[in-house]
């Protein structure tokens, strides 16, 4: 099982995940994205190790490790994460794939105010296209752990925030608008293996309506398409005390659904 992680978390914050999975006979690997640092001290002290990386040195280092593996392995992504995996995934690589509030792909043009209010401190910068950039502890309260206390919001913060590239957003945010997009994923694989999308009713950074706006992208292809809501849910489901439930979820589908 590769794990692939989002904007401004580390890999490291799959580790409770990968001891679930562990326990269930996976096998988990966690890459980290180019030039990150192998711990989130060091990210925060090196921001520009990453600078400027883009949606497709991701896809190909990600692409790398699995081609590397000796099965095809299942592909879980959170936000940024989620959208590699689904690329990857159109792409012929990996046996399924879990994409967890998901960037959005090319093709996907709904918009909300709250996700708006999420990007556009990096966004309103053309300059931070070619930088690494860091959440406020406000923005990440915003954007992350609105679903959670202010307690609980504020040791995330201190626990998992770094800085991360500010290519990818500016990448995801204008794919509609690009031609040659590296956004653009292979929604019409009648190949490929399963796919399920989650999201988060709360979720401020990837409203739920761009989830379920990616799963109408896919309507074509007879391939497995799956959706879940969680409704108490916000964008740090994967890394707040919700955790645990997130991962059963993904589990029991992973069962039902390869076996």
């Amino acid at each position: 099982m590769v794990f692939v992680h989002g904007l401004w978390l580390h890999s490291t914050s799959w580790e409770p995940w990968a001891e679930r999975f562990a326990e269930e006979g996976y096998e988990p690997v966690m890459p980290e994205w180019p030039g990150v640092p192998d711990t989130v001290a060091e990210a925060r002290a090196n921001p520009d190790s990453q600078a400027d990386v883009g949606l497709d040195a991701i896809c190909a280092a990600y692409a790398d490790v699995v081609r590397a593996l000796p099965e095809p392995p299942v592909l879980v992504g959170h936000s940024m994460g989620g959208f590699t995996v689904q690329r990857l995934l159109g792409g012929g690589l990996g046996r399924a794939a879990v994409a967890i509030s998901p960037g959005q792909i090319k093709g996907v043009k709904a918009l909300s105010p709250t996700q708006a209010r999420s990007v556009f401190p990096v966004l309103s910068n053309p300059g931070n296209k070619h930088r690494a950039v860091s959440l406020t502890a406000e923005q990440f309260r915003h954007g992350f752990a609105n679903a959670v206390s202010p307690e609980e919001s504020n040791a995330l913060y201190e626990q998992w925030a770094m800085p991360s590239p500010a290519r990818p957003l500016f990448e995801l945010a204008f794919a509609n608008v690009t031609r040659h997009s590296p956004a653009k994923v292979d929604t019409g694989n009648e190949e490929r293996g399963p796919l399920l999308l989650i999201s988060g009713k709360l979720d401020h950074t990837i409203p739920d309506v761009l989830t379920r706006s990616a799963h109408k992208q896919y309507r074509h292809s007879n391939a497995v398409t799956d959706y879940h809501r969680f409704d108490d849910r916000g964008h740090s489901l994967i890394i707040d005390s919700g955790w645990p439930t997130v991962a059963q979820t993904t589990l029991d589908w992973l069962t039902k659904t390869l076996n």
